[in-house]
């Protein structure tokens, strides 16, 4: 990364520089009292919570001598004003609001980099396994860099920017919302030259209002291109048809019915072994391999494929990108262990994205398939039958066993209980009571799922299973 002046600082956020000196310099951003770093520029946020300027000894503790503060009287009583003359003098620059200024900042800094171009990632469900895979592709021939983690959001997003070394030529960012105007704020940051909309699916519905709601806070993605600016869309989700996306900039489209640019089909899912299907472009036939599990990636993959074009990288150079590929954790990783194989997919889930994940269950080898399907959060009214109608999925597959978690969960066990025996249904209220019975019902041989909503933190399940089983 990059260093920055106070002086730039100041001029990029339109803050006051209270102590300090303006020739001083920060190296990186924090808004985290606890891992920030000695040369780093502390951003004091103020949330629902916890808010930063509490935080400000702490932050000097840890030896960072440069903070942005919106609120002097707590700065003040920090003791950070009263510095001067020290060794060590601290920069503390005032502004109006340290979101607005972080995110004016990384806005500058951006636009100090040598970029060629710039890659938003968006979409229902897909969206972090699609940026990884253009990264994967993209560093085959640039400097690239990405979002790390779920830093997709208004805080996250300019933490990337602002970590970007000097020399980066293309960036990739995923960009997250849970409601309108939040993609534009993000677009607006970026300026992205090319954005992809994986899909549009039914999260976040609750707010949003109606898939069709979701498809206009996605398209705040384009607010800001201009005639050379270019869209990538899966056209195989209904929403995202040419007719509905189509505007005063360049569209591609990827799908799997034979009318997009880009045409997959023969998709061959080996499992936990990853995936293998053709692509037609220009009427030339690509076979392309991805160790990444899941039948759904290839529509990701091609999309990473085409929006890489654009860069000038071919479709056999891109192949060998995917080739490389490693997906972000917590989605669709298998691991082993003990004679249990588990496919930690517990990253977030909705309807869309637990059939997948189940079609890969059913595709890995094993002795028994076992399905921990948690609650899908975020699906409005409609949410009882998503997951009546995911349960029942579940069960007309061929799952050996479903064990349903959660209070929202109990719809989805009475759809598996339509589709299989009742024996091969249980429902935990808690994920508590579950793990209490887990030594007795998860068994070396079996491949077990577990999938749900961030919030239900099922990952402790994972730990729990390799605990056991140690």
């Amino acid at each position: 990364m990059k260093r920055l002046t106070i002086e730039e600082m100041l001029n990029a956020t339109g803050g006051k520089l209270l102590t300090g000196k303006a020739e001083s310099t920060a190296l990186g951003f924090s808004t985290d009292s606890r891992q920030v770093e000695a040369e780093n520029g502390f951003f004091a946020l103020p949330g629902e919570n916890f808010d930063g300027h509490d935080f400000l000894g702490k932050v000097l503790e840890r030896g960072c001598r440069t903070v942005v503060v919106s609120d002097a009287e707590k700065a003040e009583k920090a003791g950070v004003l009263h510095r001067a003359g020290e060794e060590e003098e601290i920069n503390v620059i005032l502004v109006e609001n340290t979101l607005k200024a972080l995110q004016d900042l990384a806005k500058y800094y951006l636009g100090l980099l040598p970029l060629k171009k710039k890659i938003a990632v968006t979409g229902s469900v897909g969206k972090t396994s699609t940026r990884d895979m253009l990264y994967y592709i993209a560093r085959t021939k640039y400097r690239t860099g990405r979002n790390l983690k779920n830093f997709n959001n208004e805080i996250g997003l300019p933490l990337t920017l602002l970590s970007f070394d000097e020399d980066l030529e293309v960036a990739v960012l995923e960009m997250g919302m849970d409601n309108f105007g939040e993609i534009d704020l993000l677009a607006d940051m970026v300026r992205p030259d090319i954005a992809v909309i994986t899909n549009i699916g039914i999260s976040h519905i609750e707010t949003l209002g109606s898939r069709e709601g979701i498809l206009k806070a996605k398209m705040e993605v384009t607010n800001y291109f201009n005639s050379e600016s270019v869209l990538v869309v899966n056209q195989s989700c209904d929403l995202l048809s040419k007719e509905k996306v189509e505007g005063d900039y360049q569209l591609i489209t990827v799908g799997a019915d034979g009318r997009s640019d880009y045409v997959v089909s023969n998709v061959c899912d080996f499992g936990d072994k990853g995936i293998k299907y053709t692509l037609d472009r220009n009427h030339k036939q690509y076979e392309i391999q991805l160790p990444v599990a899941g039948a759904h990636n290839a529509i990701n993959g091609s999309l990473a494929i085409a929006a890489c074009q654009v860069l000038g990288i071919s479709v056999e150079e891109a192949a060998e990108g995917l080739a490389n590929a490693e997906l972000t954790d917590k989605r669709l990783n298998i691991r082993g262990k003990n004679g249990i194989k588990v496919i930690d997919d517990t990253y977030n889930a909705c309807p869309e994205s637990m059939r997948s994940a189940i079609n890969t269950l059913v595709a890995t080898k094993g002795l028994r398939k076992v399905a921990i399907l948690g609650d899908m959060r975020e699906l409005g009214p409609e949410s009882k039958r998503f997951h009546r109608e995911v349960g029942q999925y579940a069960g007309e597959k061929g799952i050996d066993l479903v064990i349903a978690i959660g209070e929202e969960a109990k719809a989805l066990a009475e759809g598996s209980r339509t589709a299989m025996g009742m024996e091969q249904v249980m429902y935990f209220a808690t994920k508590e009571g579950f793990m209490k019975e887990l030594p007795k019902i998860i068994v070396p041989g079996d491949v077990v799922l577990v999938k749900a909503s961030r919030t239900m933190e099922m990952e402790q399940i994972v730990k729990k299973i390799f605990e056991d089983k140690e």
